[in-house]
Parts: C-alpha cells; structure tokens; sequence
C-alpha cells in the first residue's frame, strides 16, 4: 500500500514536470498593449512595443478587417482585444460602437438621441470627443448628453452626468475629449462662456471637483498627466497660461504664462518635460477683440451689436455694454470676452517647461523657448510629437518642422511631406515610423529620424480628420464614415 502510493506520488510529480516543460515551449499570446484614450499613453501618440507595422496599405491593401460606421472625428481606442468607437449613426442619433480589435467582430452596439445639437463648423462633428476607458467601462462624452459610462463587455449604461452645453463664439462646436486617472475621468471643457475643468468619480459619475478656468477661451486640449518634482499634476494647456492642478482637489498648483490667445492643441509629456507646439491667427498683438471684429461683425462698422453675436452670449454682451448703447466697442470689447488680466494675442511658439513646480514658474520652469516665425496660413490643430531626439509637427499644407526636444533648435522648418492640404490629425509613431493622416485621406508614412524621409502616401478614400490608433501591431484609421484595421496580418 505505501510502495502503491510513493509510485502514484511519483508518477504524478514526473507528469506535472512533464507539464510545466511542455508548457515552457507552447505559444503564449503576448500582453495587449492597449491604445485607452486620444492618441494613447497619456496622449503622447507614442505606441509601446516593436511590433512591425505597415509602411503602405489602402483601403484594399493590408487590410485586416474595415466596418462603415457613421459619420464623426473620434478616434478610435483599444483596450482588452476591443476597439471603442462613436459616430453619427444619423443625423440625430449618437452611436458608440464595439469590435473584436483584431477580427472586426461587433460586439456591441448603443445608440443614443442626441436631442438639438448646436451649431458647428465643419469639418468638425458632432461625433468629435474621443472615448477613454479604463478597461471596465467606457467613458464616451457629446455636448447635449454630457458624459457617460457604458459597460465595456455588453455596452449597458452605467450612469450618466450632464455638463453644460458649451459655447464658442465662432461656433467651432464641441471636441474635448476624456481621459482616466486612477478612480476619476478628468474631462476639460474649454469654451468662451464657462470653461471648466471637471473630476467625475469614474465608478458613479459624481462630481468629484471641478475647477473653474474663467480666463481661458475656447480650446481643445486635453489634460495630460506629469509626474515631476515627486508630485504628480493634472495639466492643462489653455489660453496664454499652462496649468497644473492636484489629481486630488482640483487646487491650481502652478501655472506658466507663456502660451497664446486659441489652444487647439494638447501638450505631451516625457520624463517630467511638458512639450507644446501653439499656433494661434495674427500676431502677439491680434487679441480676440480683433478676431470677433473680422468674424461676427457682419457690416464691419468696427463695433459688435447683440444681434451679430450668438444668443448663448447675449447676457454677457448685456453685461459689457457698459454705456448701455447698444453695441459694444473700444474698450468694452477688450474685454467683453477676453479675461482682463490674459490679453494675450496670437502668434506660434514651441516651448518645453519642467513639471512639478509651485505658484508661477513662468521664470522658473521654462527649459527652452523657440519663438519662430511662420509665413504660412495658421494651423494650430496638430498636436507635436516628441520621439526619440526630436519634437516633430506638421501645418497646413503638409508642411513638417522637426526641432531638438532638448535644446529647441531646428533640425529642419517647414519641409513638405508630399501631401498639400490641411491636417487635423496629430502625428502618431511606431516601429520606427511617423503616420500623419490628412484631411485628403492620404496617410504619409514618415521614417523617424534628423532627417526627412517620405516612406510612402497612402490613399485611404475619404477624408481623414481622426487621429488614428495603434495597439498589437495593428494601425487603426477612422475616415469620415468609416474604421480601418492595417495589420501585416492581413493576407
């Protein structure tokens, strides 16, 4: 009987060995490296890993799976093997889509009234917030809907916060975007007539702060995270002055008062550095004053009447029509709209500031400053791309500058990447390339490095204005009405 039992205690010990061995040569699939929010990894449109990626593709070529979707601007997320998308799925209908991320399965599909949905200026869409998830849920926002959090495994609601409806002057429309930081979704809401910045508990949807940005205008950045100094801050970039707040209450921390009038671009953060690239109409002197004057005065008489302005903002031009004439000019339009205290103008810039400071670090926590000058039309929608020794943007007519992410000195300005036309999709790398999706619908493939190098131009058949996504070795591009995944896979 014991001989039987150290037999069977040996036959079971060599098999489990035998296991454990056979299972040192089985394949195992590699972590997801998840993609969970705009332009990914704390929106430094920098996806981790080595995976090979194409260099050229098309709607039929390396394509793994494709699904026509809606009409929108979001760009898609991944996180868990499914991608994350919105769209118009009609003219009043707000849908948020699931797929298999690398078969193009749908999973699951919510659709939402979108109600009266304000005024916007193409080639914007209502469908224009990017989600961001945190692997159980997904955090989807539209202006008349405020934000939500859906269910990632079967899309179920799972609550719901209305924010104010913003308002822009020039009726940009809505395209803020959500991001997740431990238990909260940090949401920035930067419009000319409440701009805020809001904390959500991401479990319940309850406030868990906000903080108000009174003297900032309408914007698109979103916030990005820096750890720096041993604190860690939520930044975020608005007109004239960069900030940085505590995760925890909201408190205003720091700020740097070197940025410009219109911020439609988001800092990226590597190493406790905070890198912008801004662009803003006109020169340091070209306040909103005299963009309202060229925009909304319709019979350019050199004042605003309340008729010439949208509805949302009549009781604010009530309030700055001091003499009570009917119109508002001179120095009531100074700062009719404009923070009295932050008349900053346009211009272009790109500046690199160290995290992690206290009160104002204007003279402190500037690392370099690069005040150059374009003779370009204005293009301050692309956010830069820091990667390797380089800080890397793209303008208007596919014109690309590329400077020293230590110094700020140029490698080279304003050198065509063989694609004219305007971009509204921020740079994104991988494998040793540079992808930047034009408005056109042509993707240019660039080689990382000081010099450069056109790989190819990619014709993807309708109009690009999302930036698009990288997770598993798969590139994912939203069109205007559709998703793409690009994979070596594909046969």
């Amino acid at each position: 009987m014991q001989e039987s039992r150290i037999q069977r205690c040996g036959i079971l010990e060599v098999l489990i060995w035998t296991l454990t061995l056979a299972g040192c040569f089985l394949p195992r699939e590699l972590p997801a490296e998840d993609w969970r929010q705009f332009r990914g990894p704390n929106a430094s449109g920098v996806a981790p890993g080595n995976y090979p990626l194409p260099t050229e593709f098309s709607t039929t070529d390396k394509v793994k799976w494709s699904a026509k979707i809606g009409d929108g601007v979001a760009s898609p997320i991944i996180a868990g093997g499914k991608l994350f998308v919105t769209a118009m799925t009609a003219p009043d209908k707000f849908g948020v889509l699931c797929f298999e991320a690398g078969t193009g399965k749908p999973v699951w599909k919510r659709e939402f009234d979108a109600g009266k949905l304000p005024r916007i200026t193409p080639p914007n869409s209502p469908a224009s917030s990017t989600p961001a998830t945190d692997g159980n849920r997904v955090y989807v926002y539209l202006s008349t809907l405020g934000v939500m959090a859906l269910d990632v495994a079967d899309g179920k609601t799972v609550w719901e916060k209305k924010l104010p409806i913003p308002a822009y002057l020039m009726d940009w429309g809505a395209a803020s975007s959500p991001i997740v930081y431990k238990d909260k979704v940090i949401f920035n809401q930067d419009d000319d007539l409440n701009p805020m910045l809001y904390a959500l508990d991401s479990a319940t949807g309850a406030e868990r702060w906000h903080a108000e940005r009174n003297e900032m205008l309408g914007g698109y950045a979103i916030p990005v995270i820096c750890e720096a100094n041993g604190q860690t801050d939520i930044v975020v970039a608005g007109t004239g002055r960069l900030k940085g707040y505590d995760p925890e209450t909201g408190k205003e921390r720091w700020t740097c008062n070197t940025l410009l009038r219109t911020i439609m671009t988001s800092p990226v953060v590597r190493d406790g550095i905070i890198y912008l690239a801004n662009q803003s109409y006109g020169d340091g002197k070209r306040t909103l004053k005299f963009a309202l004057l060229e925009w909304l005065d319709t019979n350019q008489d050199g004042e605003l009447a309340r008729t010439e302005l949208p509805k949302e903002f009549w009781k604010r031009f009530d309030l700055s029509d001091k003499n009570k004439d009917g119109v508002v000019k001179g120095d009531e339009l100074d700062t009719a709209f404009q923070a009295a205290d932050n008349q900053v103008g346009g211009g272009s810039n790109i500046q690199a500031v160290r995290g992690g400071g206290k009160g104002d670090v204007t003279k402190t926590h500037v690392v370099w400053y690069n005040d150059y000058k374009l003779k370009v039309p204005a293009s301050n929608l692309v956010s830069p791309l820091v990667i390797g020794d380089q800080l890397f943007i793209v303008k208007k007519g596919g014109l690309a500058s590329s400077f020293n992410v230590k110094t700020g000195e140029t490698n080279w300005m304003l050198s065509r990447i063989k694609n004219i036309g305007d971009h509204y999709a921020s740079p994104i790398a991988a494998d040793g390339k540079i992808y930047i999706a034009g408005e056109n619908g042509f993707v240019v493939v660039l080689a990382q490095g000081p010099k450069l190098e056109v790989l190819a131009k990619n014709d993807m058949g309708e109009s690009c204005v999302a930036t698009p996504a990288i997770a598993d070795g798969r590139l994912f591009i939203r069109t205007r009405e559709h998703i793409y995944c690009i994979s070596e896979e594909a046969k």
